[in-house]
């Protein structure tokens, strides 16, 4: 056992010692140490609930005949930290996470690991961990969040940020929006919609990482806690079978979850994060990879924001077993790859039910032929940029407009809400990428502000930064190489045509080669936004959005 390092042979003593002073009793240092990553906290409401599943991990850890070890990580409430700067963070944190649990894990010789995370960066930081360290881990999420209700509609934080739009306008009043803020979000859980939260944690089910459910069995249900028993017991498994992340995380693996991604029409955030969990478990995964299989994968789902549906719908529509039992037909699921529960994916999946026909569509039926995500390149993407093609308006599926270029994004909320942006442009946010931001903010604001503007079906944006789960509309985001680093996008002027073809997968600014060369020769960095702290560490590490913004 890995353990062993900390625990056996006179040498080890004081070790020993230490682990008394805490109350442990040697028959448990006779047995296989499991770390409990455990991200609860009491500022993320995905979070606040997480000592309850770390109880269960523990409880199935014994009862599987393990010592269970909890330890901390942190976290950050993309929400909160929505639109302002300490959105700089979110991205950041996910690469303190991954390293927080490596020094955990090897420093206090761990034999396996139950990650327990539940919103945004958490999950992929983990994810990241577990691949990097390849000790047997299983991962299980806190789950989501039910939708809130309000005069018999259900509504979710979406609403509530589109709803600042509509303020702005005057469509609704102070007591309105009032009454949306404390209804959107009713409890505990990952926000009721295909956020990104909710992508990353169906993303660890369709890789394999995590058992069926946990992607979408709601935070409040008991059988939430049963799934946590449970991958207690199953990590103890995998130690005695020597079954390691790398083992599970191969290739195909990412091609069922990028499947799965597509035909769900999931966040675009987790092409950022796959790519980063891919280059962890050495799997040879690249932004091309991702336009491959949204070309050949059907959109079964619409789910908020693409759709009225929410989380729970889609648990009790059959999950992530019913998608890739649906999607296997085609031939699209690769049946053979190994999971944490010790089976195959088609051993998994097996029993799952047929597709509801709404919630869940067949492949003979779907809402579209191709999938939810799309990789555009152009002259103003040479290295790629990513749009949610299923949360976009058929009318904004190619668009030619003028731009109206920001270097921050508060600057376009401001022009947004003071309706300095009209039908038809393009609005451009720049120097937000992971180097310039640096952090590569979420632009849930300015989208969501376009849309309770009612401009959603009218104006596109663009941006090196990303978008939340939440966004709609035509939101390119992701534009590689970034501004920071003198990418075409920093060459943009007002005025200056862009042509956005979803469909051709283009995104260019109508611009000569010439031009574009001339405009390169007097450009000139500016300088750093950010010059002390991690952020400033990070900026100068930063790769590319292109490559997952991973550091190097």
């Amino acid at each position: 056992m890995i353990s062993d390092r900390v625990k056996k042979g006179f040498q080890r003593a004081p070790h020993r010692s230490l682990f008394y002073a805490m109350g442990f009793t040697g028959e448990e240092l006779e047995r296989p140490i499991i770390g409990v990553v455990n991200s609860k906290s009491e500022i993320i409401p995905g979070h606040v609930h997480l000592d309850r599943i770390a109880s269960a991990v523990k409880t199935g850890i014994l009862m599987a005949g393990g010592t269970p070890v909890e330890v901390p990580a942190i976290g950050i409430c993309d929400g909160i930290a929505m639109n302002h700067v300490g959105m700089k963070y979110p991205l950041a944190s996910r690469e303190l996470i991954a390293d927080s649990i490596e020094a955990l894990a090897i420093a206090h010789a761990f034999d396996g690991l139950v990650l327990i995370p539940n919103c945004d960066k958490i999950v992929p930081g983990m994810l990241m961990a577990a691949a990097r360290l390849n000790i047997p881990a299983v991962v299980v999420s806190g789950g989501p969040m039910y939708a809130g209700r309000l005069k018999g509609k259900k509504i979710d934080l979406s609403t509530c940020f589109e709803s600042v739009g509509k303020y702005s306008r005057g469509d609704i009043t102070d007591e309105e929006l009032e009454e949306i803020e404390k209804s959107a979000c009713p409890g505990c859980g990952s926000c009721a919609g295909l956020f990104t939260a909710n992508s990353m944690n169906c993303m660890v089910e369709a890789l394999g990482m995590g058992l069926p459910g946990n992607g979408t069995i709601p935070a409040y249900e008991g059988a939430r806690i049963a799934l946590a028993k449970k991958a207690g017991m199953a990590v103890m498994e995998l130690v005695k079978k020597d079954v390691k992340p790398r083992d599970i995380m191969t290739k195909k693996a990412f091609e069922n979850a990028i499947a799965v991604d597509m035909a769900m029409a999931g966040s675009s955030n987790t092409v950022l994060h796959l790519l980063a969990i891919a280059r962890e478990a050495k799997a040879d995964v690249d932004l091309k990879l991702f336009d491959e299989i949204s070309a050949k994968t059907p959109n079964l789902c619409k789910i908020s924001p693409s759709g009225e549906h929410r989380m729970e719908d889609l648990h009790e529509a059959g999950g992530i077993p019913a998608i890739m039992k649906e999607l296997s037909k085609k031939g699209l699921i690769h049946l053979d790859q190994l999971t944490v529960t010790g089976k195959t994916v088609g051993e998994n999946i097996e029993k799952a039910g047929t597709p509801d026909g709404d919630v869940i569509r067949t492949v003979e039926n779907p809402y579209r032929e191709t999938g939810g995500l799309a990789v555009l390149f152009g002259n103003l993407a040479p290295d790629g940029a990513v749009v949610k093609e299923a949360a976009v308006a058929p009318e904004m599926l190619y668009h030619e407009g003028p731009a109206k270029v920001f270097d921050s994004e508060e600057e376009a909320v401001d022009a947004i809400l003071n309706g300095k942006i009209i039908k038809g442009d393009v609005v451009v946010i720049r120097y937000e990428g992971p180097k310039g931001g640096p952090g590569m903010r979420e632009m849930l604001s300015p989208t969501s502000a376009i849309a309770g503007m009612g401009l959603d079906k009218d104006v596109a944006l663009i941006t090196d930064g990303r978008f939340s789960g939440a966004t709609r509309g035509a939101s390119i985001g992701h534009v590689s190489p970034e501004a920071m680093e003198g990418g075409p996008i920093a060459l943009i002027k007002d005025g200056d045509r862009i042509r956005i073809d979803i469909k051709g997968r283009r995104l260019d600014v109508l611009l000569s080669r010439e031009e574009l060369q001339e405009r390169e020769k007097s450009w000139v960095c500016p300088p750093p936004k950010v010059k002390e702290g991690y952020l400033a560490r990070y900026s100068r590490m930063v790769t590319s959005a292109s490559t997952g913004a991973v550091l190097i």
